[in-house]
């Protein structure tokens, strides 16, 4: 079980069994695209993310790297992202998949932004990009507002 932290209630995990946020089985998934960066995304890391898209994982060095780094991605991503009834995994996959028709958004309860995405194809694009560099953060900070409810 997941102990809390006082001061910030963000879970920080025995093992990589007791996994609130981020699964290591959908992490090594993405990082068969690893070179394009999707894993960095998915563990919060979206600089390096964003250089291994435009570099193709440092011309592939950095993404076999990656694959013994992966453990400890997981665990990062673990101690920086709040659990709560949003599954940090299922709003990244609808992200990843239907992100241009608001799917996420509508997912987190977002439902103003969720319309607008779906109208516009996620604001041509743009607003899933922004989505791509910020959703760990979009969905820690809405567990925190409907665990305070």
């Amino acid at each position: 079980m997941a102990t809390y932290a006082s001061a910030d209630r963000r879970a920080y995990p025995s093992d990589l069994a007791d996994s609130n946020t981020h699964s290591l089985l959908v992490g090594y998934a993405l990082w068969l695209f690893g070179f394009l960066g999707a894993h960095r995304f998915y563990y919060g890391k979206p600089i390096t993310g964003t250089i291994w898209f435009f570099t193709l994982g440092l011309l592939f060095i950095g993404w076999i790297i990656d694959f013994f780094l992966m453990p400890s991605l997981q665990r990062d991503a673990e101690v920086e992202s709040t659990p709560g009834p949003i599954n940090h995994t299922i709003a990244w996959l609808l992200l990843t998949f239907l992100g241009v028709f608001g799917a996420h958004r509508l997912y987190m309860g977002k439902w103003i932004t969720g319309i607008v995405y779906f109208l516009t194809a996620g604001l041509v694009g743009v607003g899933v990009l922004y989505d791509f560099w910020t959703l760990n953060g979009q969905v820690s900070e809405r567990n925190t507002e409907l665990e305070t409810y």
